[in-house]
Formats: structure tokens, sequence, C-alpha cells
């Protein structure tokens, strides 16, 4: 096992850009706003040092309109994965705005899509709001654990330790 793993943002799993592009085409003609995971390149299989992204997290109480999307800073999950935002532009403005760019201050990519969410209907920006090139990668994803993987056996564990009860007790 590496101790550092590259940061370089090496490119987009097919299956996200696709998720990503329906959700916008969803939500239209609203706003659409997700996170984006990444996951270490050679896990993927790729020969290559660097961070492929796989997962668009949804964040619950997002609120959108045709114009923004604004979501609850509380919400957002403390990932060490993590590697941007992505969301979408009704007017198919594919640009990012000032109010974009303010939110552009973590992460490493932030890709607008645009209407009408066809393949070709996105960008990928860095921090400052720059065009940078983002390929999109065909990888088999794991099938492991993801971030959402849980069940009601698990929540009901979890309620019962921050109660501080023994879930063994009648």
């Amino acid at each position: 096992m590496r101790l550092f793993r590259s940061s370089e943002i090496l490119g987009i799993a097919e299956d996200a850009l696709q998720f990503a592009l329906a959700a916008s085409e969803d939500a239209h003609p609203h706003e659409y706003m997700g996170f984006l995971r990444g996951e270490d390149a050679r896990s993927l299989g790729l020969e290559r040092d660097g961070t492929v992204i796989t997962d668009v997290l949804v964040i619950p109480g997002t609120e959108t309109n045709s114009v923004s999307a604004t979501v609850k800073t509380s919400q957002i999950p403390n990932d060490f994965n993590s590697v941007g935002s992505v969301h979408s532009h009704p007017n198919g403005v594919l640009k990012p705005s000032k109010e974009d760019l303010a939110t552009f201050g973590k992460g490493k990519v932030h890709i607008i899509i645009g209407y009408p969410y066809d393949d070709e209907d996105w960008k990928a920006f860095d921090r400052e709001g720059d065009p940078r090139e983002l390929d999109v990668l065909d990888v088999s994803l794991p099938e492991g654990e993801s971030f959402f993987d849980f069940t009601q056996a698990d929540i009901d564990a979890e309620l019962d330790y921050d109660l501080g009860e023994d879930s063994d007790s009648p």
C-alpha cells in the first residue's frame, strides 16, 4: 500500500457522467446539484497514478429553481474522496457564473451540464473557473460497499449506540 496517492484527476467514469446527465435532465427546468467522489485509478484497473471520478452524491435538502441550486452545507459529507461538484444550467450556458465561482473553492474539478443534457453538453472547470480537460473513462466500477450502503438494522444499531443503549437489553 502506498502512503500517498496522486491527486491528479485523470477523468470521470462513463457511468458517473451518465448519471449526472440523466439527473440534470430529470431536474429540468430546475438546476441539478451534486458532489463528486473519486477512487484511486489503480484500484479500477488502470496502470496510472491518479484519481478517477466514480460517484455523484446527491445531498438531501438541496433546494433548486431554474437559476440556482442551494445545498445545506451541514449536509455535505466530510469525505476525503471528495473531488469537486457538478451542477446543471437549464439555459444551456456552459460557463460558470460568479455565483458558481464562489462555490468552486473546494475540490479540484467542477462540472457544468447544460440543456439538452446530451453527451457533449458539459464542461469541466478548475477551482478558479478555467476550463480543463476531463477524459471520460470506460472503467468497471467496484461493486463493493458504497457511501450509502446500509440497512435498517445498521441504522437501529447506530441509534442504540448514539443513545448509549445496549441493543441486547430488553
